[in-house]
C-alpha cells in the first residue's frame, strides 16, 4: 500500500474573516424622526409593561403625582422575584394613601397569615422520604473484596466502579451480535494475505496520526464486517480500510483526523468523491452501529486482574483451543511485508513483546495441563 511521508502543502482558500469594507458605514441615530413613535432597544426598554411598573413619585407644584420611571438601569441584573416584590409594594403603597384603614387593615391580616405559617412550619417538621427498595433483578452486581478491581480511582480519572462489572457484561454479551466468520472463501478476488498488509498499514497510519490504539481495533472490525457482507475488489481496498479508519477516528477521537488526510496517506488514489460514498455504505452495511465490542477493552481490563476466571468467565480449560491457535500464529516464520507490526510491539512503551523469544509448544502444553487441573 503506498504511503508517502511528509506532510502536503495545503493552501487556504477561505476568506478572511473581519475585512474592513470599502464602503463607510453611516451609524444609525438612536432618536426617531420627528413624530413616529420611539423604539425599544435591547437590555433598555426590556418590554413595555417593566418600564411601566417602575414608577417614581414626582411633585407638580403641591399635588403628588406618579409618573413611569423615564430610564432602567440595568447595570445589577434584577431577578424577577425581586421585580415582583418592587411591582407589589408599589402597587401597595399608592392604594394605602388612598384608603389609609383599608391598608392597615390589609397589614394587620398579613401579619397574621405570616404568624400561622411560621407556627404551621414549627409545627410541621418534614418528614424524611422514603424511597422504595430496588428489585433484585436491577441490583448492581456484588463483586467479592478479593476481586475487586475497580475500587482505585488512580488508574482512571474518569472511572465508575460501581458501572464497571456492568458495562463489561454488556460488551460480552453483545459479542454475540459480531461473530465474525470465514468470509474469504466468499471473496472472490481477496485473500488473506491482502488482508493482513491492509492491517499492517492500518497500524502504519495509526502511528502517524498518533491515534488510539481503540480506535485502530475498531477500524479493522469495521472493515471485517463490512467485507463479511460485501464484495470487495483488489483496488477498493486501501479505499475500504481508510473509509473504516476515518470512521473509527469519528468514534473514538477528540479531535479526528479530516478527509483530506486519509486521501493524502492514499496517496490521492482515490477521490473525495469516492471516499464519502464509501463511508455511506459501510454506516448501511453496519445499520450505523458502530459500537463494536473490540478486544483491547477486554484486555486493558483483564491486564490488572489475578482473577480472569471471575471477571471474564472463561476458565482455563476455554482459553486452550485459542492459546495453541495464537502460538501457531507466532511461531510462524515472520513476513517481510508484515514489517510494521513487529516493528510497533519491538519498542519500550510495549515492553518489547515482539522480542521474546517464544515458548516451545512442550513447555506450553505442560503449562495448560497444571491450569486445568488445578481448576
Amino acid at each position: 500500500m503506498p504511503f508517502t511521508r511528509g506532510k502536503k502543502p495545503t493552501t487556504s482558500k477561505i476568506p478572511k474573516l473581519g475585512a474592513k469594507s470599502a464602503e463607510k458605514q453611516v451609524k444609525r441615530s438612536s432618536s426617531p424622526p420627528h413624530g413616529a413613535p420611539r423604539k425599544r432597544t435591547a437590555f433598555i426598554d426590556i418590554t413595555n409593561a417593566v418600564s411601566q411598573c417602575f414608577l417614581t413619585p414626582q411633585f407638580d407644584g403641591d399635588e403628588e403625582v406618579v409618573r413611569p420611571a423615564h430610564k432602567i438601569e440595568l447595570s445589577n441584573p434584577i431577578k424577577k422575584d425581586l421585580l415582583k416584590k418592587v411591582q407589589k409594594k408599589t402597587s401597595v403603597a399608592v392604594k394605602n394613601d388612598a384608603n389609609p384603614k383599608k391598608s392597615a387593615s390589609v397589614s394587620s391580616e398579613n401579619k397574621t397569615e405570616e404568624v400561622q405559617n411560621g407556627a404551621s412550619l414549627v409545627e410541621k417538621p418534614e418528614e424524611p422520604i422514603s424511597r422504595p427498595s430496588l428489585p433484585p433483578h436491577l441490583l448492581p452486581p456484588t463483586v467479592p473484596p478479593e476481586f475487586d478491581i475497580d475500587s482505585d480511582p488512580s488508574n482512571d480519572c474518569t472511572h465508575t466502579p460501581e458501572y464497571a462489572k456492568e458495562i463489561f457484561d454488556y460488551l460480552k454479551n453483545r459479542e454475540e451480535k459480531y461473530v465474525l466468520h470465514d468470509y474469504m472463501e466468499s471473496q472472490t478476488s481477496l485473500n488473506g494475505t491482502m488482508r493482513a498488509i491492509l492491517v499492517d498499514w492500518l497500524v502504519e497510519v495509526q502511528e502517524n496520526f498518533e491515534l488510539n490504539h481503540e480506535t485502530l481495533y475498531l477500524a479493522v472490525k469495521i472493515t471485517d464486517h463490512y467485507l463479511d457482507q460485501h464484495q470487495a475488489s483488489r483496488e477498493s481496498l486501501q479505499l475500504i480500510g481508510s473509509t473504516a479508519m476515518l470512521l473509527a477516528c469519528k468514534f473514538e477521537e477528540r479531535l479526528p483526523p479530516c478527509v483530506d488526510d486519509f486521501l493524502y496517506v492514499c496517496d490521492d488514489a482515490y477521490k473525495r468523491s469516492q471516499l464519502i460514498a464509501m463511508e455511506m455504505n459501510i454506516m448501511q452495511g453496519l445499520n450505523f452501529d458502530l459500537n463494536i465490542p473490540i478486544a483491547y477493552r477486554f484486555l486493558r481490563r483483564y491486564a490488572k486482574s489475578a482473577c480472569l476466571q471471575f471477571h471474564s468467565g472463561y476458565s482455563a480449560k476455554d482459553l486452550r483451543p485459542v492459546v495453541r491457535h495464537l502460538h501457531r500464529m507466532l511461531s510462524a516464520a515472520p513476513d517481510a511485508k508484515l514489517a510494521t507490526v513487529r516493528s510497533k510491539y519491538s519498542h519500550k512503551v510495549f515492553f518489547e513483546v515482539a522480542l521474546i523469544p517464544t515458548v516451545s509448544l512442550e513447555k506450553l502444553e505442560k503449562f495448560l495441563e497444571k491450569e486445568t487441573s488445578q481448576k
